[in-house]
């Protein structure tokens, strides 16, 4: 791949662009199958679907990341089984976070995952565990952080020569 000619950004934007793209065609068709079932409005919808769009490039960004680190399957597994699961169940998917006593509610702030889930739920109910403008910030300071990790990966040949 390095010795195509290609530059790093084109090589991060297509791996990148073709993961985001399908999560976002996943999710829209899960939309859709659910409304088969169980009738729902999207109070927000240009905002969800904005939310759509930076989930699905933040996680395809860390994905792109954590494929790099990776060497072998068992390194692969091992950030989506150890971080992402249990950053999702613990970052108020089904429930709200103000079920959980003031210590745990201060730590689930620190969970990315939180802010994710707390801009589609407001997106979709209008109601929001934490502020929708912070949500969207932290949503962004994360993809940008993804972003200067991918740079230094280029930058300094980090696990793309030997």
């Amino acid at each position: 791949m390095l010795s195509a000619p290609v530059s790093p950004f084109e090589i991060v934007l297509g791996y990148v662009g073709a993961a985001a793209t399908k999560a976002m065609i996943l999710g829209l068709l899960i939309l859709i199958t659910a409304r088969f079932f169980v009738s729902f409005d999207i109070l927000h919808p240009f905002w969800m679907l904005a939310f759509l769009v930076l989930t699905a490039i933040s996680f395809s960004l860390l994905g792109f990341i954590i494929g790099i680190w990776a060497d072998n399957f068992e390194k692969l597994q091992l950030v989506p089984l150890l971080i992402i699961t249990p950053l999702t169940f613990l970052g108020g998917t089904f429930y709200s976070i103000d079920m959980l006593p003031p210590a745990w509610q201060t730590v689930t702030l620190f969970n990315p995952v939180l802010y994710l889930i707390s801009g589609f739920r407001w997106s979709f109910y209008g109601i929001a565990d934490v502020n929708v403008a912070i949500s969207l910030t932290m949503i962004l300071s994360f993809l940008i952080v993804c972003l200067a990790i991918i740079a230094w990966i280029f930058k300094s040949g980090y696990r793309l020569k030997s």
